[in-house]
């Protein structure tokens, strides 16, 4: 294991040193600029099959409670397999978010092996093919790794609530697939197993539904995954959302970050005539909307780090008035295995959405799910199903924890700060991705969940901190520069250490040596004799 640690920091060193041997020798160039580029009705409050309600009393396989995008496509997953799906929602209406806009192209890679990859067709979703990064009025395009690739691979994004119906609309065409509007208020929970839900339907009616298996999808603000998991979630800011119409982004078909002061603004294109503005304020007070305050600091802060092209309609975007905030949440997975129940999505998992990972992570969780489920033809043994779904946990982790770890990192380091280590730090990230080829390339795979690899991230992640040293160090290094570079690695080791150890660093680096790995089902043979034993 010490030779494999000692492999991977020489391995950063000599990406980060043939990375600033570039730099220098392109010193007196000037530096290259990047070139190029309501649909649907509601779901019914009741799914009908023959224009009857049907009942789920005894013959549900499956209760998912939330149906936004994990439960919406675990749903049609499940249903599809052949499972008994009951849905419980608490609105069924299109959701009106501001996050949630953005599908990686790995993302895009689940949906094609879900099946799911026309829920992006017909809601005037746009093509995105990488990134637009801005700083000091200097800016560098980074391109997603496509070439080996399908041409209709991409990222996609879109107003968030058609993409979501679109799903729904694709889950409810599942005869064994119910969706029904109600408020889940409680897990039904007996000896230690969780049997079903306790909810309010449409009507406010007090209801019950039983199933072998309870999957919670009711996202960021659920309120029932205290009894599932220890939840330690983390506000490091907020996003404020605007939508920015007719005009056009700098670069065509790419996300653009501006690395601005305090931290991040981003762009990007959610329809054929509206870009989306997520300006992120550290902290998580913001100022007040109601009394002029937003507005005041849109114009006076934000609107003069934006780029130029974007200038007027961003003004006029904080004119208008429809100015909304979400709270950025992080929350590593922490879950306390129990029979008859399973966290899924924001309820389970959360990661700053700077890096717009968090629907590549659920669908790609719902694969790992769907995957171990289909063994099985019985769900009725909790504790053996509990304990099989161990695994879950542990298979999901290399890229649930690649991609949460880089969103936690890439935005501390684009942050700005008054320590000069993490200036430096900021501005060597920038020029590191700057170079192309393998020292943008690597980065972009993980960040679009075409290669999320642990040991990939580490190897990245301090490649731009040696290269940081190095332009401190060369070509005349001081005492005070040394310093500064020392303080520079320290401050790369404080950052994205401490995430890695939330997410797990033996179930991130080496799932193989957790046991639930190679945990495999129990023979439907053994599964009936248990059920039936357990009856009897």
């Amino acid at each position: 294991m010490a030779h494999q640690y000692l492999l991977g920091w020489i391995l950063a060193s000599v990406l980060g040193l043939v990375a600033l041997y570039r730099t220098l020798v392109k010193r007196n160039d000037d530096r290259r600029s990047a070139l190029v580029e309501k649909r649907s009705e509601c779901v019914k409050s009741v799914m009908v099959s023959n224009g009857e309600c049907r009942s789920t009393d005894g013959d549900v396989d499956v209760i998912i409670v939330g149906a936004g995008v994990a439960g919406a496509a675990l749903a049609h997953t499940l249903g599809k397999d052949g499972r008994r799906i009951h849905v419980i929602e608490r609105d069924l209406q299109e959701p009106d978010r501001i996050v949630g806009e953005l599908l990686q192209p790995g993302g895009y890679l689940k949906l094609i092996e879900l099946g799911l990859e026309d829920c992006v067709e017909e809601i005037d979703a746009q093509r995105v093919f990488g990134y637009a990064l801005f700083k000091d009025g200097k800016n560098t395009r980074l391109s997603y790794p496509l070439e080996k690739f399908h041409s209709d691979v991409s990222g996609r994004s879109f107003h968030n609530g058609r993409f979501i119906q679109r799903m729904r609309e694709k889950a409810a065409t599942i005869p064994n697939v119910q969706l029904e509007q109600g408020t889940v208020t409680s897990l039904l929970e007996e000896k230690g197993t969780i049997k079903g839900v306790q909810y309010k339907n449409k009507t406010g009616q007090e209801m019950t539904a039983y199933a072998p298996l309870t999957i919670v999808c009711d996202g960021c603000f659920s309120n029932l995954r205290r009894s599932l998991c220890d939840p330690k979630v983390d506000v490091p800011s907020c996003f404020v959302g605007l939508i920015l119409e007719n005009c056009d982004l700098p670069h065509a078909n790419h996300g653009h970050v501006i690395l601005a002061d305090p931290s991040p603004i981003l762009f990007y294109q959610i329809s054929s005539t509206e870009v989306r503005c997520l300006v992120d304020v550290p902290g998580q007070k913001v100022p007040s909307i109601s009394n002029g305050e937003m507005a005041k600091y849109l114009k006076t802060v934000v609107a003069p780090q934006i780029p130029p092209q974007l200038y007027d309609a961003f003004i006029a975007a904080v004119d208008k008035g429809t100015i909304r905030t979400m709270p950025n949440r992080s929350m590593p997975a922490a879950p306390y295995p129990t029979p008859g129940a399973l966290l899924m999505g924001d309820a389970f998992n959360m990661r700053h959405p700077l890096t717009g990972g968090g629907m590549t992570v659920a669908l790609s969780d719902i694969v790992v799910l769907r995957n171990l489920l289909r063994p099985l033809t019985n769900l009725n043994d909790a504790s053996t199903l509990s304990k099989y779904l161990e695994s879950f946990y542990t298979l999901r982790k290399p890229v649930a924890s690649t991609i949460n770890t880089l969103a936690g990192a890439l935005y501390k380091v684009f942050s700005s700060s008054p320590d000069q280590a993490r200036k430096e730090m900021r501005q060597a990230c920038f020029d590191y991705l700057s170079l192309g080829g393998v020292f943008s390339n690597g980065p972009v795979s993980l960040l679009s969940g075409l290669n999320p690899r642990p040991m990939s991230l580490v190897l990245h992640f301090f490649a731009v901190a040696v290269y940081g040293v190095g332009r401190l160090l060369l070509p005349f290094p001081s005492p005070k520069r040394a310093w500064i570079g020392a303080r520079l690695i320290s401050s790369a080791s404080g950052i994205i250490f401490p995430i890695i150890k939330a997410e797990g660093v033996r179930q991130m680096f080496f799932p193989a040596t957790v046991p639930a790995y190679y945990r495999a089902p129990v023979s439907s043979e053994k599964q009936m004799k248990k059920t039936e034993d357990s009856i009897n």
